[in-house]
């Protein structure tokens, strides 16, 4: 059920905002339009018709509705006397009590340099055109400058009462403080580099006056858009970003084949690195097993020279022998030797 008090979100101060009926003007033209269909009324019958519009009209705007997205602000003559929760409410009628419903719970948005088509809020879109992104650089060069500001309505209150049109008021606090923070940067940082600090330091800048102002906003976002240079140097603008472009495009392939190539040159140097140290370390263990192993041959050798001379003589054989092919076991005493022709070793061999 829609409401009948004004919902316009720049409360009492909306541009937007309707009167309310005349209600005697309203009672009149009813009671003449009795009088033509009842010509011959008494009065008393006129007053009892008259009470009852009376009643009907009373009964009529004395409920309305509150959205779920939104609080309505209840006044009475005039004073601000509560705020009411989403939902079906009474009032009391014939003017005494009035309810602005103020959307809360939705995020609204103002739009600097372009409206959004079929945009609903009438303070949403652009209202100078190009005139408020036309704005100056820090080294004297100019800017055409598209911003977006999303906020909320954090106080109805404070909202409605402290300040005269909010809504305006926000577009011209945004206004001024996009133009000081752009003043503050050169035209290359506010079109290339700069755009994210830009965005922090006016929205921080717009909460502190919207805060210092009292105006019952909460601003979440400032969005920039477009940012152009003016139309008469756009091209020149334009062939400097392409040559920007192409020079940072360069910078990260050639950063791209840095990356491909140092590293796997580092992980080769890492490798013969470890290897010459795997390798360092093999040496020594085997050079100080050996060691280990003569210091312990040699002890056993100054106990039982003998014993340890014929051990290691026969050690030393059981290791040779097996790689030798043809053995020739001789006698210390025997004069001569016939050596002896294995023809079938021979002819198998062939």
């Amino acid at each position: 059920m829609p409401s009948k008090d004004n919902d316009d979100p720049g409360g009492p101060w909306g541009s937007q905002s309707s009167n309310p009926p005349d209600l005697e003007l309203l009672v009149k033209r009813g009671l003449d339009s009795l009088k033509r269909l009842l010509p011959g009324g008494s009065p008393r019958a006129t007053f009892t018709i008259f009470i009852l519009a009376i009643i009907g009209v009373s009964i009529w705007s004395s409920y309305y509705t509150v959205p779920s997205d939104s609080l309505a602000v209840v006044q009475r003559f005039g004073k601000h006397l509560k705020e009411v929760q989403p939902g079906l409410h009474f009032k009391l009628p014939l003017g005494i009590d009035k309810a602005t419903t103020v959307p809360v719970k939705r995020q609204l948005k103002q739009e600097f340099g372009f409206s959004t088509p079929g945009a609903t809020d009438s303070s949403q879109g652009a209202r100078n055109g190009v005139r408020e992104t036309q704005m100056v650089t820090g080294d004297l060069n100019a800017a055409l400058v598209e911003w977006v500001v999303q906020y909320r309505i954090s106080d109805p209150v404070k909202f409605l009462f402290e300040v005269r049109e909010p809504s305006e008021t926000l577009r011209y606090v945004s206004e001024s403080v996009m133009r000081e923070v752009v003043g503050d940067r050169t035209v290359d940082e506010v079109i290339t580099i700069g755009r994210q600090e830009i965005e922090v330091d006016a929205l921080v800048k717009m909460q502190e006056l919207s805060s210092k102002y009292v105006m019952g906003i909460s601003i979440d976002q400032v969005q920039l858009k477009n940012i152009n240079p003016p139309k008469p140097v756009q091209e020149s603008f334009n062939e400097v970003n392409q040559a920007q472009q192409s020079k940072e495009k360069l910078i990260n392939e050639a950063r791209r084949e840095y990356n491909k190539v140092i590293p796997l040159a580092e992980g080769e140097k890492d490798q013969r690195i470890r290897e010459a140290d795997g390798y360092r370390l093999k040496r020594i263990n085997e050079a100080e097993g050996d060691a280990a192993r003569f210091n312990s041959l040699f002890t056993e050798y100054r106990k039982a020279p003998e014993v340890t001379r014929r051990r290691i003589y026969i050690e030393t054989m059981q290791d040779v022998m097996p790689s030798i092919q043809s053995k020739i076991l001789m006698d210390d005493e025997m004069r001569s030797l016939l050596p002896l022709l294995n023809l079938d070793t021979t002819q198998s061999k062939h």
